[in-house]
């Protein structure tokens, strides 16, 4: 079962102009491939599409209007505008049921670190192979009660039954450190010995002006 469902029309006209047209009428110009067969052009709706996409490595079905063949497919490059972050293109690949696949998962830190520690994440997804129907949204690293100097490699994972790693298993991925201390008094001399200075400073040109 796709976790969305997608209505393509078919796309007969390329270049920039024609894909500013269809970006215009609301929707997105797209490109479908995979499985040996040629690549399909496409449009898609530009909102569903993007709240979907929202959703990491989710399984979309796509009809097509011209009564082609229903596909399950995954967004494999989803190209999008660096000021206005619409979606400008994206691809899909063609998946089947039990074909395993190699995607980057985002990576969520659930938990709190010993006191007096701060957590640093080193990797924000980590690559995994899985069926591509039972893709996992994203993957949760526990670092409750971690101590400092401890780390999270990725493979130190639990992952999922059916989800394997793909990524180096020596991946730092999470690492805790002491919690860095402000010196605060030290920052207060220093501001106070500035003030000092400039004072005196100010104090010497006074003088030299009325010589």
């Amino acid at each position: 079962m796709a976790d969305f469902k997608l209505i393509a029309e078919p796309r007969n006209e390329f270049g920039k102009g024609a894909a500013r047209r269809t970006r215009r009428a609301g929707r997105i110009p797209a490109v479908v491939y995979g499985h040996g067969g040629d690549p399909v052009h496409i449009s898609i709706d530009g909102h569903a599409t993007m709240m979907a996409l929202k959703h990491a490595n989710a399984l979309f079905e796509i009809e097509s209007t011209d009564g082609a063949k229903n596909v399950l497919a995954i967004a494999r490059d989803v190209q999008t505008d660096p000021v206005t972050r619409q979606i400008e293109h994206l691809d899909f690949i063609i998946v089947k049921r039990g074909e395993k696949v190699e995607v980057d998962v985002p990576v969520h830190i659930i938990g709190e670190s010993a006191p007096g520690t701060m957590v640093q994440q080193e990797e924000s997804t980590i690559l995994i192979k899985a069926d591509a129907t039972k893709l996992p949204e994203y993957i949760e690293v526990t670092i409750d009660g971690r101590a400092a100097g401890e780390h999270v490699l990725a493979g130190q994972i639990e992952l999922a039954s059916g989800v394997e790693l793909a990524a180096d298993p020596e991946l730092l991925v999470v690492n805790v450190s002491e919690e860095a201390e402000m010196d605060t008094e030290s920052d207060a001399d220093e501001t106070d010995e500035e003030s000092t200075e400039e004072s005196t400073e100010a104090a010497a040109e006074e003088k030299s002006e009325d010589e």
